[in-house]
């Protein structure tokens, strides 16, 4: 297949650069980039005009079925009602009849009340919203500049979002990890605001300024997350979890729900108040400058954004990590991690990610948690993975000699009858699985089509099952195989 050109589907809009929490762990102002200090405090109604342009056009040129923009910050909500109904009728206007905009917003939550709600109602805002658990662990981090806890306003917004009215609106949690606070706790705190998603990130860091990791273990993090894997699962994984998703996604050959795993091209801008163009946020805690384009909103496409280096280089995939990682077996999973991970004074972004050990481990508990099989220590991410892998244990019910004498002889009961049926459709999703290595992640179309075949399997299993029953999957999957 041809590898379709490098799009970016997913602007993050900065609408406001000054924060109304102090939070220590923060990207933006309190890691190597100083950028914020001389941009304007609120985008301008010229340069959202200038954005909108640029993002209808590039989905035009591009036929961009859908453009995900994020109204972000510093906090977004200090930009006020006003401007924020400005910008998304703005970009509804641009995008009309161009392509679907997908229309979101994040915030620390501590200004969010009924008039934002009934804006974003109005507008098809969706929220996602930051909190890092219970009181204990988001005070960690998440105060105010004075060391006020921010802790109970935030847990009342969550609660405004989750009314009947507005709760359409509600987009998710984030959650910053600290391996200070109790895993179990933390996810507990958040489980129970019944958010329709939770994600957990990494703390960002570099190999010049590591992450805290205590000497009694390897992998603190991922023995964190692991814990919270093990209390989601019990509970019947009532809330939706991005990070496991992902990694789940990624062992069955699928694309990641986050540019922190996965080998698919990045496709996301930034904006920032002053009308430049910047590549992702967390390259912020690499160094001072490292997001910088030298491009803006005025004088430069998102195509001219494309051909910056940096955004080249993430549209490589595989080939743009080092020999450490393209022999990793879990690559096709991991990817090399976030890209800002990478971060070492004199390599750049040529080494695996800070959290390479943590991030092994995470995909291999996960892996025996699902009892996925595990990726042959050869296998790269850019081969097709061999015909007939399963990504599913082999069924409980196998065919024995007397099965096939009873069959060969015209007859079977209910019995043998299941066991051909189940021995029938293992078989199917082993082809199923080897289709997902023939996949470009270049060729939008074959990607989206394999992307509902994994959705399928997560939401509605036995629709599935249903598709790979039919008597024509398989001479189409061996033909496609060759």
């Amino acid at each position: 297949m041809d590898r379709s050109p490098p799009v970016v589907s997913q602007v993050v809009l900065k609408m406001h650069s000054r924060c109304d929490l102090a939070c220590d762990h923060c990207y933006v102002y309190e890691h190597a980039d100083t950028s914020w200090r001389g941009r304007p405090r609120a985008v301008s109604h010229e340069i959202l005009a200038a954005t909108a342009a640029r993002i209808a056009a590039h989905a035009q040129s591009h036929r961009l079925p859908a453009v995900h923009v994020v109204l972000h910050g510093g906090e977004p909500l200090l930009a006020g009602p006003a401007l924020l109904r400005h910008a998304a009728e703005e970009l509804g206007r641009a995008l009309r009849g161009v392509s679907t905009l997908d229309l979101r917003i994040h915030t620390n939550g501590v200004l969010l009340d009924e008039e934002f709600c009934e804006l974003f109602r109005e507008l098809g805002v969706h929220v996602g919203v930051s909190l890092d658990g219970d009181r204990a662990a988001n005070d960690r981090h998440r105060r105010y500049a004075d060391g006020r806890s921010s802790h109970a306003r935030v847990v009342e917004a969550v609660a405004l979002l989750s009314r009947p009215r507005y709760r359409e609106l509600f987009a998710g949690l984030l959650c910053t990890i600290d391996l200070e606070n109790d895993p179990v706790a933390v996810y507990d705190a958040l489980a129970a605001l019944r958010p329709p998603r939770v994600d957990f990130l990494l703390p960002h860091a570099t190999w010049d300024h590591p992450p805290p990791r205590p000497a009694h273990t390897p992998t603190p993090y991922a023995d964190w997350l692991d814990a919270v894997y093990r209390r989601w699962d019990e509970q019947g994984r009532p809330v939706p979890v991005r990070l496991f998703e992902s990694v789940r996604r990624t062992l069955r050959g699928g694309d990641s729900l986050t540019e922190s795993l996965g080998l698919t091209p990045a496709d996301l801008v930034v904006v920032e108040t002053d009308g430049t163009f910047e590549q992702a946020d967390s390259l912020k805690t690499s160094y001072d400058g490292a997001p910088a384009t030298g491009m803006n909103v005025f004088e430069h496409s998102l195509d001219d954004v494309l051909t910056h280096p940096g955004m080249l280089a993430r549209q490589k995939g595989i080939e743009a990590l080092c020999a450490r990682c393209t022999a990793c077996p879990v690559v096709a999973s991991c990817g090399g991690g976030l890209y800002a991970h990478r971060y070492r004074t004199g390599t750049g972004f040529d080494n695996p990610s800070v959290f390479c050990p943590d991030l092994m481990a995470l995909i291999m508990n996960i892996r025996r948690h699902e009892s996925l099989p595990e990726p042959p220590a050869h296998a790269r991410a850019d081969e097709p993975a061999p015909t007939g892998q399963a990504t599913r244990p082999e069924p409980e019910q196998t065919l024995e000699a007397a099965d096939f004498d009873e069959l060969a002889a015209g007859f079977g009961g209910a019995g043998v009858v299941s066991r051909l049926a189940v021995a029938q459709l293992d078989l199917n999703r082993g082809l199923l699985a080897a289709l997902g290595g023939r996949v470009d992640p270049g060729d939008r179309r074959a990607g989206a089509a394999w992307e509902l075949l994994l959705d399928l399997d997560t939401a509605a299993p036995h629709a599935l099952e249903a598709a790979l029953a039919h008597p024509y999957f398989r001479p189409w999957a061996l033909g496609v195989l060759g």
